[in-house]
């Protein structure tokens, strides 16, 4: 029973005095009678929250701060009535924490009784209802609130035993939580399973007022658990994957068997390649192919639409474009018999024991990427509306999965692509060596980088194997490797040392780190190695890069002693030569340091791991290519974390019997000497048709030694091997110049007219002087001689 204890009043004249008042109010403020009455009550007003009072009286109704006794302001809600006809007013006011307290009860009652999924009775001490939201269209209860018993409108088969649990709950004081009620109403079945939870209401001295009962439709709340389950698996299994297929599968792990016990994804032909799907409207050649499929039950049924399977066209139906414009729809087997022209593709789509489906479109970003298909053969309840807004709300989150990897797949393609172009062919096969070379994204294809490997002919049957690593990944690593790449190149043309060559390397870095963005600098490293197969040797630098394995012709593996100079931009300091002596047949291998780098770190087991493998698997007889695919499948099932490059060389050498060299004194009567003595190995070689252009190279490259090369000695060298090379070498260190003589000039048409007789020529420094080299065809050209004169 409510309590009106705490409720403080007191008469006040038409002045505003105080007449009377209870001892509710002298309680509250501490005065007595005698000095509260016959005082004007505005006297404990601390401030003027009344509002509309004046002298003459009160009126309205708010909050204020009254004066107690002892000089502390007490919080008080209030509001004035007019007594007629005396025109007296009488206060009434309480404060204003039991006042909240009492709003804030009737609130949250109202809002109890006003909720159409819960269900909730006030009892009072006998049991008997007195408020209640209970219709006919909730539990199938009566909202009647006269003598309202349980046993009387809601005939439950176990009803006795529940308004016995609801008296405990009124006795005890002890809440009852999730009691199952089923039964029958007086409005017929019921359609839900109820569940009942109460509470007992106490008065303010703690005593027994009735009991709050709330009723839950359980399986209405187990619908909503369920969907709420769903959304959270979609919302952590979807959306992890950057391949369409693979996302589509994930959706289809999420519904089934949740939602139904058979579903399948089709996707746009266009989205598996990573493109825009076509805008199509109406029927017709959705151009959809069947990538995802689930069972609940077992494998996929053998006799429905395997993956990989193209939808037939189809007919122009409401549900179609219902399903093209972003909603689901619902099917059964009649309905979707619409769909096709013939009737025998329908076994394709329906299952055995499908009664119900739903059909959603994966819509995503304005664009039908796919659609999403679900049916029920085990489960007996048909889908509802609700199940398809549960479908599309999930197919949503799919798509915008679907499409990012889709998009994903168009630009990682993109960059992949520039990268492959960016790298010379696998394989190649020259005089000095074959090669063979290989690279691994890391990721499993999911990521690109910076890693490159490159074979370089050169002049003289030489060759150059390079493999360098830009540190990053993506496409700003890549565009780097292709300038450093482009860089090498040029440089490798200018015949430069290997030492020499990474120091100006090393300058084009820093001038690219100096015009580009300092947020994202250039750190990468180079090893750069040139092979000679006359002398069989080869010399390299590093620039901080892992040093390279030479596996020998009798199986044994070393890894080269190399003095790696710092990463390319650090500047500043020197690189040094190493030189390896390598016998036909030994096989070298650069790589990158993901070939090497462990989890814990240790690239010295890296290494451990590298030389046992190329002892295992480096035959001689085993092709490179070959035995590069097995190294790098034995990295393991998990994919690389950095991008790894791979090249791999068996040198060959040049027989001896192909190379002829002279060493002459830098005097003019030499030029004969070495003319007589080239045409007479041509002529041992067999060789004579070349000997008369031959004769004219060696003829003017000597003179031109004698001539500027400073004195000493000149050396002339053929070789012969898929070309001839003549190579004349002398102590000076001058670059030679093509020009073209003027007709009244004596001299300058030597370089021009060797430039004519060679395929081609060119010249590189040495320690001490430089080597001037020419090649020709080792089938003769007709040469017009006339064009020289």
């Amino acid at each position: 029973m409510f309590s009106f204890d705490g409720i403080a009043t007191a008469v006040l004249d038409e002045h505003g005095v105080v007449l009377r008042c209870s001892q509710a109010a002298l309680d509250l403020l501490g005065w007595t009678a005698e000095e509260f009455c016959g005082s004007p009550f505005r006297g404990v007003i601390v401030d003027d929250g009344l509002g509309g009072a004046d002298d003459s009286g009160l009126a309205g109704q708010g909050r204020a701060r009254l004066r107690h006794r002892t000089g502390i302001p007490v919080d008080v809600t209030f509001q004035v009535l007019s007594l007629q006809p005396s025109g007296e007013s009488l206060v009434l006011f309480t404060p204003s924490r039991a006042a909240n307290e009492w709003e804030q009860g009737a609130g949250v009652l109202r809002a109890l009784l006003a909720q159409d999924h819960i269900g909730v009775r006030l009892y009072d001490g006998n049991l008997i209802v007195v408020r209640s939201n209970l219709g006919p269209d909730l539990f199938g209860g009566s909202s009647s609130s006269s003598d309202s018993r349980l046993t009387a409108k809601l005939t439950l088969r176990d009803a006795e035993i529940d308004e016995a649990a609801l008296r405990d709950v009124l006795e005890t004081g002890v809440p009852l939580v999730g009691r199952d009620l089923s039964g029958l109403s007086t409005q017929g079945p019921l359609r839900q399973r109820v569940s009942l939870s109460a509470f007992r209401v106490e008065g303010a001295e703690g005593d027994p007022g009735g009991v709050v009962a709330l009723y839950v439709d359980a399986l209405a709340l187990q619908r909503a658990r369920r969907e709420l389950d769903l959304l959270h698996r979609a919302a952590t299994r979807i959306g992890g994957s950057l391949d369409p297929r693979h996302a589509a599968q994930d959706l289809l792990d999420v519904l089934v068997p949740a939602l139904g016990d058979l579903g399948c994804v089709e996707l746009a032909e266009a989205v598996c390649n990573g493109d825009e799907p076509p805008r199509i409207h109406g029927g017709g050649d959705l151009h959809l192919r069947r990538a995802a499929v689930a069972s609940g039950a077992g494998p996929w049924p053998a006799e429905l639409l395997q993956l990989g399977g193209a939808i037939p066209p189809l007919l122009d139906t409401d549900e179609l474009m219902d399903v093209q414009r972003g909603h689901a729809a619902i099917f059964d087997p009649e309905s979707v018999a619409t769909l096709f022209s013939d009737p025998t593709q329908l076994r394709l789509f329906v299952p055995d024991g499908g009664h119900s489906a739903m059909w959603a479109p994966l819509y995503a970003r304005g664009l039908v990427l796919g659609t999403v298909a679900v049916w029920r053969t085990e489960q007996t309840e048909p889908f509802d509306e609700e199940d398809a807004n549960l479908l599309t709300e999930i197919g949503s989150r799919a798509a915008l999965s679907v499409d990012n990897a889709r998009r994903y797949m168009r630009e990682h393609g993109s960059v992949l692509a520039l990268q492959q172009r960016l790298l010379p062919p696998p394989t190649s096969d020259t005089p000095a060596a074959e090669t063979a070379g290989l690279y691994l994204p890391a990721g499993g294809g999911a990521g690109i980088s910076g890693d490159w490997y490159d074979v370089i002919p050169l002049p003289s049957f030489r060759v150059a194997f390079v493999v360098g690593d830009v540190a990053g990944h993506g496409l700003y690593a890549t565009a780097t490797m292709g300038r450093l790449r482009t860089a090498v190149r040029t440089l490798a043309d200018l015949e430069l040392d290997p030492d020499e060559l990474l120091t100006r390397l090393d300058d084009g870095v820093q001038q690219l780190i100096g015009e580009g963005d300092t947020a994202s600098p250039v750190v990468a490293t180079c090893l750069y190695a040139v092979y000679n197969p006359v002398v069989r040797r080869c010399i390299l630098a590093s620039a901080g890069h892992p040093p390279p394995v030479v596996v020998r012709p009798d199986g044994t593996v070393t890894v080269v002693d190399v003095s790696p100079g710092p990463p390319l931009g650090v500047g500043g300091m020197p690189f040094e030569t190493t030189i390896v002596d390598l016998e036909p047949g030994s096989v070298l291998a650069l790589y990158t340091d993901g070939l090497v780098e462990r989890d814990d770190g240790d690239i010295d087991g890296g290494m451990r791991w590298l030389t046992e493998r190329f002892a295992a698997s480096c035959g001689s007889d085993r092709p490179l290519d070959t035995t590069g695919r097995a190294l790098l499948a034995d990295l393991g099932d998990a994919p690389p974390r950095d991008d790894v490059a791979l090249l791999l060389a068996r040198t060959r050498a040049i027989p001896a019997d192909d190379t002829a060299s002279w060493e002459f004194v830098a005097d003019p009567s030499v030029v004969a000497t070495a003319r007589r003595a080239a045409a007479q190995q041509l002529a041992e070689w067999g060789l004579d048709e070349l000997s008369f252009t031959t004769e004219l190279i060696v003829s003017e490259l000597v003179t031109n030694g004698v001539r500027y090369g400073g004195g000493g000695t000149v050396g002339v060298r053929l070789i012969r091997g898929t070309v001839l090379v003549c190579e004349v070498t002398d102590s000076s260190g001058t670059q030679p110049r093509l020009r073209r003589a003027r007709w009244t000039d004596e001299g300058g048409r030597g370089l021009f007219l060797v430039a004519q007789l060679a395929t081609r020529w060119g010249s590189r420094y040495r320690m001490h002087g430089k080597t001037v080299w020419a090649e020709q065809s080792l089938v003769p050209a007709d040469v017009d001689f006339m064009a020289f004169m």
